[in-house]
């Protein structure tokens, strides 16, 4: 079996470039050409790629990746094992946020207004420190500004205020 790069790109519906920058990388080995000069996968190509995207699929970064790939199986575990920790992390950080927001909208239920020194309270019974409370609104401001925005607002902080906190939260 002979695979061209968009050949193999698209049995694992990935782009061309994707497929030749893995190449680029190592994560591909370089193939061998064609007469015509094309690339020409194997099916152990093939089978490489669909780990690389599988491993990608759990969230592992390209070098985890190549550590995985090149690696003893046992060596291959402990990144692995490593990736497993990390997500956990990853998963509490946001159950914490889920939990935050919840008080939020049940405070938001029981009195007229929400406001900054309520939300740092609700905030600081939930655990939160001064820097995660600045790495929320870092994070915030980067993945929605317009939300993040209108959420300062929504706390009745004054305009100038809101600047400042949304200056050195996209400062990050």
């Amino acid at each position: 079996m002979t695979l061209t790069v968009t050949q193999l790109a698209r049995e694992c519906k990935l782009s061309r470039t994707t497929v030749l920058y893995y190449e680029s990388i190592g994560l591909l080995r370089r193939p061998r050409r064609t007469d015509g000069n094309y690339r020409a996968y194997t099916a152990q190509d093939l089978d490489r790629l669909r780990q690389i995207c599988a491993y990608r699929d759990a969230g592992l970064a390209l070098a985890d990746i190549r550590a995985v790939l090149d690696a003893r199986p046992s060596d291959a575990a402990a990144v692995l094992r490593r990736r497993m920790l990390e997500l956990n992390v990853e998963i509490e950080r946001m159950r914490d946020h889920q939990r935050s927001i919840a008080r939020l909208l049940k405070l938001g239920k029981d009195t007229e207004m929400v406001t900054k020194q309520k939300w740092t309270a609700i905030m600081s019974a939930a655990g939160f420190t001064e820097e995660d409370m600045r790495r929320w609104h870092r994070e915030f401001e980067k993945s929605a500004p317009a939300e993040h925005q209108e959420f300062l607002e929504f706390l009745h902080i004054p305009s100038d205020e809101i600047q400042v906190i949304r200056t050195w939260s996209s400062q990050g």
